[in-house]
């Protein structure tokens, strides 16, 4: 099979992505195999491209916005059944999602609660795992997702990480119908949060600095949008940040009223300046968001229907791998990257 690998970090323009010849990879225990159709392409790929953030192997496939269909079960398993109280069965053909949470351990106190992303043990697609820049993956069959019928290939790929992560930072922010939200940074995740905020009833004002993506801000819907040096016409009820920069934190946190909160969607982000007390002062809050829970991916692919959400989505080759994400880095893409495998 085809995959584009990283073997050694470098800045994306130089095209640190290879292709690989691999051998097809065979199912074991609890796993089955995906043969891909799409694959959304991330920021958290980029990071991993360009060693802002280290998998504990290379080589290693990224990936981890993965449509396929169940390809294969393990050695003399023709059904895959489940045992009492986990997830759904699965059968060959059937459409599935493979998220960034690959896997947990299933027994901590956090999984135990439904807080798995908070799993000390938890393996991550792409990242611990190879991932979907390929024409065929493994995947956990107790974690994946099943895609719902009326949704494509291409629209339900970045739902499953920009879509699903950014349902949890507003779940996080605490946003209520009717508030006025900020989202700093309008990629992949903003395009969709808006929709969601939008079907919600909430006014958004969003702080980019790409004209193109203040554009694409206002055409979904945003009631202001501008530079995050500018003002919102009025102060913010909570704030989501998206971009990896520290100093948006502050930044946001200016723009919000008292008793406000600041969710902060990375997972790799400058170091936050020092800043006075007062700006968090009057019970402003600040909170992160670790990856997603499988609760989280149900919620959102359902909301994702209901709400009617349509991803802006920019179609590369599989071989246009490293181009994809050149493109991501540079702000020259509305929405997000999906690279067609098969």
């Amino acid at each position: 099979m085809i995959a584009y690998r990283l073997s050694v970090p470098a800045p994306i323009e130089t095209n640190p992505l290879g292709l690989e010849d691999l051998p097809l990879p065979q199912p074991g225990p609890g796993q089955v195999r995906i043969k891909i159709s799409m694959c959304g392409v991330c920021h958290t790929d980029l990071h991993i491209a360009e060693g802002e953030i280290h998998p504990p192997h290379l080589p290693l496939t990224p990936g981890h916005q993965v449509v396929g269909t169940v390809d294969a079960f393990p050695l003399h398993q023709t059904t895959h059944h489940l045992k009492p109280l986990e997830r759904g069965n699965l059968h060959l053909g059937q459409r599935v999602g493979v998220p960034w949470l690959y896997s947990t351990c299933g027994i901590c106190e956090y999984c135990m609660r439904g807080k798995e992303n908070l799993c000390p043990k938890a393996r991550f697609t792409g990242f611990h795992v190879d991932g979907g820049f390929a024409e065929y993956m493994l995947a956990n069959a107790r974690d994946v997702l099943p895609i719902p019928a009326g949704l494509t290939d291409e629209q339900a790929a970045p739902l499953l990480c920009a879509g699903i992560v950014g349902y949890r930072s507003l779940r996080r922010a605490e946003i209520l119908p009717g508030e006025h939200v900020g989202l700093f940074g309008f990629g992949a995740s903003g395009h969709l949060c808006i929709q969601v905020l939008d079907y919600w009833g909430c006014r958004v004002s969003v702080f980019t600095r790409a004209i193109s993506h203040q554009q694409h801000a206002r055409k979904l819907g945003a009631a202001w949008a501008g530079s995050a040096g500018q003002d919102p016409a009025e102060l913010l009820d909570r704030a989501v940040i998206f971009a990896p920069s520290g100093a948006l934190v502050v930044r946001a946190l200016e723009c919000v009223k008292p008793g406000g909160t600041v969710a902060i969607n990375a997972i790799h982000m400058s170091d936050i300046p020092e800043f006075p007390y007062e700006k968090i002062y009057d019970e402003r809050s600040v909170r992160s968001v670790a990856n997603a829970t499988y609760t989280d991916g149900e919620e959102f692919l359902a909301l994702a229907m209901t709400a009617g959400i349509q991803s802006t989505v920019n179609l590369y080759s599989l071989n246009d791998a490293n181009r994809a994400l050149q493109d991501m880095k540079a702000s020259r893409i509305n929405g997000e990257a999906v690279l067609k495998i098969s």
